[in-house]
Protein backbone atom coordinates (compact mmCIF):
# COMPACT_ATOMS: atom_id res chain seq x y z
CA UNK A 1 0.00 0.00 0.00
CA UNK A 2 1.49 3.46 -0.79
CA UNK A 3 1.19 6.06 1.51
CA UNK A 4 -0.76 9.47 0.64
CA UNK A 5 0.96 11.99 0.50
CA UNK A 6 4.39 10.89 -0.96
CA UNK A 7 7.64 11.99 -0.56
CA UNK A 8 7.93 13.27 -3.93
CA UNK A 9 4.77 15.35 -3.07
CA UNK A 10 5.71 17.19 -0.29
CA UNK A 11 9.43 17.80 -1.83
CA UNK A 12 8.16 21.38 -2.08
CA UNK A 13 7.16 21.54 1.55
CA UNK A 14 10.87 21.62 2.36
CA UNK A 15 14.49 22.42 1.10
CA UNK A 16 15.31 18.66 0.91
CA UNK A 17 14.12 15.14 1.64
CA UNK A 18 16.60 14.57 4.43
CA UNK A 19 14.46 18.03 6.63
CA UNK A 20 11.34 16.35 5.20
CA UNK A 21 11.95 13.09 6.52
CA UNK A 22 13.12 14.04 9.90
CA UNK A 23 10.24 16.33 10.44
CA UNK A 24 7.65 13.60 9.13
CA UNK A 25 9.09 11.51 11.94
CA UNK A 26 9.34 13.82 14.85
CA UNK A 27 5.82 14.82 14.34
CA UNK A 28 4.60 10.86 13.95
CA UNK A 29 6.14 10.72 17.09
CA UNK A 30 4.23 12.87 19.25
CA UNK A 31 1.32 12.19 17.23
CA UNK A 32 2.58 8.22 18.51
CA UNK A 33 2.86 9.32 21.89
CA UNK A 34 -0.41 11.31 22.41
CA UNK A 35 0.06 14.49 20.41
CA UNK A 36 -3.63 15.40 19.33
CA UNK A 37 -3.46 15.15 15.38
CA UNK A 38 -3.85 18.38 13.17
CA UNK A 39 -5.11 17.03 10.09
CA UNK A 40 -8.99 16.68 8.59
CA UNK A 41 -8.56 13.12 8.05
CA UNK A 42 -7.38 10.80 11.02
CA UNK A 43 -5.41 7.71 9.97
CA UNK A 44 -4.29 5.13 12.06
CA UNK A 45 -0.79 5.26 11.16
CA UNK A 46 1.10 8.16 12.43
CA UNK A 47 3.39 8.50 10.01
CA UNK A 48 0.60 9.13 7.31
CA UNK A 49 -1.17 11.43 9.87
CA UNK A 50 2.54 13.25 9.48
CA UNK A 51 2.53 13.35 6.30
CA UNK A 52 -1.00 14.71 5.86
CA UNK A 53 -0.18 17.45 8.33
CA UNK A 54 2.66 18.78 6.33
CA UNK A 55 0.90 18.96 2.96
CA UNK A 56 -1.93 20.96 4.42
CA UNK A 57 -0.10 23.31 6.18
CA UNK A 58 -0.54 22.42 9.62
CA UNK A 59 3.59 22.13 10.12
CA UNK A 60 6.03 24.47 8.76
CA UNK A 61 9.53 23.27 8.38
CA UNK A 62 12.31 25.46 8.30
CA UNK A 63 16.17 25.60 7.58
CA UNK A 64 18.61 27.03 10.15
CA UNK A 65 18.50 30.29 9.16
CA UNK A 66 14.70 30.55 8.71
CA UNK A 67 14.35 29.15 12.27
CA UNK A 68 16.80 32.26 13.43
CA UNK A 69 15.11 34.61 12.03
CA UNK A 70 11.95 33.16 13.21
CA UNK A 71 13.16 32.67 16.98
CA UNK A 72 14.34 36.19 16.91
CA UNK A 73 11.29 37.39 16.09
CA UNK A 74 9.10 35.85 18.61
CA UNK A 75 11.89 36.92 21.28
CA UNK A 76 11.10 40.72 20.50
CA UNK A 77 7.31 40.12 20.57
CA UNK A 78 7.99 39.08 23.83
CA UNK A 79 9.65 42.13 25.21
Amino acid sequence: MINKPTVVELLGKSENRFRLVIATAKRARQIALGSESMTSQKDPNPVTEAAQEIEEGKITIYNSEEWKVNQEKRNKDII
